[in-house]
């Protein structure tokens, strides 16, 4: 297909929302945009589109993905979102510290946890003990090799970590996450990576559950303990 041309503005609100979503690039949902709303997509019209017509369009092209992934790229296209496209922050030196965890977290844009682990843009690495934190590595997702599968080139990426928070996941993948001996907990809510990673920082000060505290090298004897302890309280 001849797409006629587009602004600028509009180009990169479209590249935002493909990369959003599974398996998706501009022009496969340029396609689809030609179907619900008619080309060139303006800021008007992709102002009147909706979630049900991208599901539809194109004889249901993205029909199956999740509904929360296509709204998020509703979203961008928008120009809703586009501000979320903003670089990570700084990341600090990591150093040795006793019972210390790496957690990977999804994200498209800032410090934001927003990513589906299939489609985010990169991955925030956070060093995480009980006494404090710290942003170690940002770790942009890119393009597998030419016949690598997807899911397992993001598993290659967060390797090195003990666990996973995402906004979603599928199935397959994350049963690739699990046997990589990383534990993927999911917050469709998304907000501020940070913010789990206090809470989890607090979970590392109270009373860690023994898979946790395995991942932090105490014994089966201290993980019993722990265990013991915590349902005690």
């Amino acid at each position: 297909m001849t797409y006629p041309e587009i602004s600028a503005d509009i180009a990169l609100r479209i590249a935002l929302a493909a990369r959003a979503l599974p398996d998706t690039d501009p022009a496969r949902l340029l396609d689809v945009l030609a179907d619900a709303i008619g080309l060139p997509p303006t800021e008007a019209r992709l102002a009147q589109l909706t979630v049900k017509q991208l599901k539809t369009a194109a004889d249901g092209e993205l029909g199956e993905l999740d509904p929360a992934l296509l709204k998020g790229a509703l979203a961008y296209l928008k120009g809703e979102a586009v501000a979320n496209s903003a670089p990570p922050p700084p990341v600090e030196s990591e150093e040795a510290v006793p019972d210390a965890i790496r957690v990977a977290c999804a994200s498209n844009g800032g410090a934001s946890l927003d990513g589906h682990f299939g489609s985010c843009r990169r991955f925030l690495i956070y060093q995480v003990w009980a006494g404090g934190h710290r942003l170690v590595a940002t770790r942009e997702v890119g393009q597998p090799a030419p016949g690598e599968d997807k899911n397992a080139h993001r598993v290659e990426l967060i390797r090195d970590c003990q666990v996973l928070y995402v906004a979603s996941i599928g199935g397959p993948a994350a049963a690739k996450v699990v046997k990589a001996d990383i534990h993927p907990i999911q917050f469709p809510e998304g907000g501020p990576a940070v913010e789990r990673v206090l809470a989890l920082q607090q979970v590392l000060a109270d009373h860690p559950p023994p898979w946790l505290a395995k991942h932090m090298g105490r014994t089966p004897a201290e993980r019993t303990r722990i265990a013991l302890e915590t349902a005690d309280t």
